[in-house]
């Protein structure tokens, strides 16, 4: 079985070709970054009007990467959503193209569910699995028994964790993309405990996440240093507090699921963690300790697949396929699409849920 994918939901337009064997055939990654850059953050026209000029030249450097042609493949996947919705349109009208002219299934494929299940393109983890989605947008818990089969026991009550870090940045003058740029320097931290910043939800009960009041205690030690720019040493100490304020808040929240998922399923289960947050190495490790103190195996995807990309998409559309599921042309891209429908509102959240 060979999968195209297309991923075109943000700022990076993807093609990938994957097939039934777990193997990547190819996987191209088209990053935005220095046309969003001036701007400190993604521009919806800008990415779409990107993903249109370069989505038909990605796919057909894929399928060449791959070694394989139209006539080779067993289905079309795409991100069908959430995301920017111009940036979605573009994905799923090139894929419905290709189906439709093929005769091949179209697979719309949830963004959210692709981050999901990419644990098992990589590594093979079996249902049911504990995961813990973090990225720009989410930061979620949930508990995966299955394709399509998702149970949601934490979410951000306000901001999620890679809006966070994009919000730090800023404030310590780092720029755009936020997450990198603080993880590096972070690492130059002479004194990670000097700011005292809060723990969000630390020993409250529940699984739910909350990084507003961070972000505001982050404005509130940079506006206290001495004014002018801000001195090398006292942003790396600051980016080294807040990412351990972070990391403290998702060991906490996480083991908290982990002895809910042991009281729900009898299975050992799999920590896993994905989104583009999971590509921090700090936060990576600590979780990882998290699991290994709760005898629970430790999963994370290799840092080129953690953001988004069109393997992870493509290997969603085999999941999928395997089960017999295609969607029909008349599928609508969807800016919001919950992994776990039934979910509650949690206060707060919005469309972070």
């Amino acid at each position: 079985m060979i999968v195209l994918g297309i991923e075109t939901s943000c700022d990076e337009t993807a093609a990938a070709v994957v097939d039934g064997e777990r193997r990547i055939l190819s996987s191209l990654v088209l990053s935005q970054l220095e046309d969003h850059a001036p701007y400190g953050g993604v521009v919806p026209e800008v990415a779409a009007r990107a993903h249109l000029a370069h989505l038909n030249g990605l796919v057909r450097r894929a399928l060449a990467d791959a070694g394989v042609t139209l006539d080779d493949l067993d289905g079309v996947a795409a991100t069908g959503g959430p995301g920017l919705i111009g940036g979605v349109m573009v994905g799923v009208m090139t894929a419905k193209a290709i189906a439709a002219a093929r005769g091949l299934p179209f697979l719309a494929v949830n963004h959210l569910e692709a981050h999901a299940l990419t644990a098992r393109l990589t590594d093979g983890v079996a249902f049911p699995y504990l995961l813990l989605l973090v990225s720009g947008g989410h930061c979620q818990l949930l508990a995966v028994e299955g394709v399509g089969r998702y149970r949601r026991w934490g979410t951000t009550i306000d901001d999620a964790v890679g809006e966070a870090f994009d919000k730090t940045a800023k404030l310590l003058g780092l720029g755009y993309p936020g997450g990198p740029r603080v993880e590096a320097i972070a690492a130059e931290a002479l004194e990670p405990e000097r700011f005292r910043l809060p723990r969000p939800m630390v020993g409250r009960p529940g699984c739910d996440f909350s990084f507003s009041g961070l972000k505001t205690a982050v404005r509130q030690a940079v506006e206290a240093l001495p004014p002018g720019d801000l001195e090398r040493r006292d942003v790396a100490d600051l980016a080294a507090a807040f990412q351990g304020a972070v990391a403290a808040s998702l060991t906490d929240r996480t083991a908290g699921a982990i002895a809910r998922f042991r009281d729900s399923f009898d299975a050992p289960g799999t920590l896993v963690v994905a989104g583009g947050v999971a590509a921090n190495r700090t936060l990576r490790a600590a979780l990882e300790g998290t699991a290994r103190e709760a005898g629970m195996a430790f999963v994370a995807p290799p840092v080129a697949l953690c953001g988004d990309n069109a393997a992870m998409v493509a290997w969603a559309g085999i999941e999928r396929l395997r089960l017999g599921l295609a969607d029909p042309l008349d599928f609508a891209p969807r800016p919001r699409w919950p992994l776990d429908p039934e979910a509650p509102k949690a206060r707060g959240a919005g469309v972070k849920a």
